[in-house]
C-alpha cells in the first residue's frame, strides 16, 4: 500500500495534463520521473481517475521499454552494448560495475538504493562509443579505470 502522497502526486500530474484518457503516457511518464520507477499501484489508481481500462493502461505501461514497474536507486547507469561500443569493449564496461557495485544479471540495483544498472542497445552516441549514462548525464569514450573515477565522484555525492 502507498502512502497517500503518491496518490496526491498523481493528482497533481493529472492536474497538469488534464483528467482526459490521452493524458496518460505524460502522465505515467512524469510519475516515473518523479518516482524513478511506476508503481503499479499508482498505474491503476492513473488508469481510474483518466477512466481507462486498467488492462489498456497496463498494457501501454508495458509496451514500452522506457516504463518499469521496479524501484530504482538514485544513480541509473545505462551502459550501451549495441554494435559501435561492443566492439569498443563495453563488455569490460559492464564487467567493471557489476564487480564495483556487486550486481549482476539478475540482481539490477545496490541494496542501499543508489545504483541501478541496466543494459541497452543503443543510448544514440556511437561516436562517443563505448558509452554509459548516468541519469541521463552521457558519459563517452569509457574505460575500466573512468568507471571506476565515476563511481568514486558519485559515492562522494552522496556524504
Amino acid at each position: 500500500m502507498l502512502e497517500q502522497s503518491y496518490y496526491d502526486r498523481a493528482d497533481e500530474i493529472i492536474a497538469n495534463h488534464g483528467n482526459m484518457q490521452k493524458s496518460l503516457i505524460p502522465v505515467i511518464q512524469d510519475i516515473q520521473s518523479y518516482y524513478r520507477y511506476l508503481p503499479a499501484e499508482l498505474l491503476s489508481y492513473v488508469a481510474a481517475k483518466l477512466d481507462i481500462n486498467e488492462a489498456k493502461a497496463y498494457s501501454v505501461a508495458t509496451f514500452y521499454e522506457n516504463f518499469s514497474f521496479e524501484e530504482k536507486g538514485k544513480y541509473v547507469i545505462r551502459v550501451c552494448d549495441g554494435t559501435a561500443c561492443h566492439v569498443r569493449k563495453s563488455s569490460l564496461i559492464l564487467g567493471k560495475l557489476y564487480k564495483e557495485l556487486g550486481l549482476s544479471k539478475e540482481k539490477h540495483t545496490t541494496d542501499d538504493m543508489m545504483f541501478t544498472l541496466e543494459t541497452v542497445s543503443c543510448l544514440g552516441a556511437c561516436g562517443l562509443a563505448p558509452v554509459l549514462t548516468v541519469n541521463e548525464e552521457v558519459h563517452p569514450a569509457m574505460t575500466p579505470e573512468k568507471v571506476a573515477a565515476l563511481l568514486e565522484e558519485l559515492r562522494g555525492e552522496l556524504k
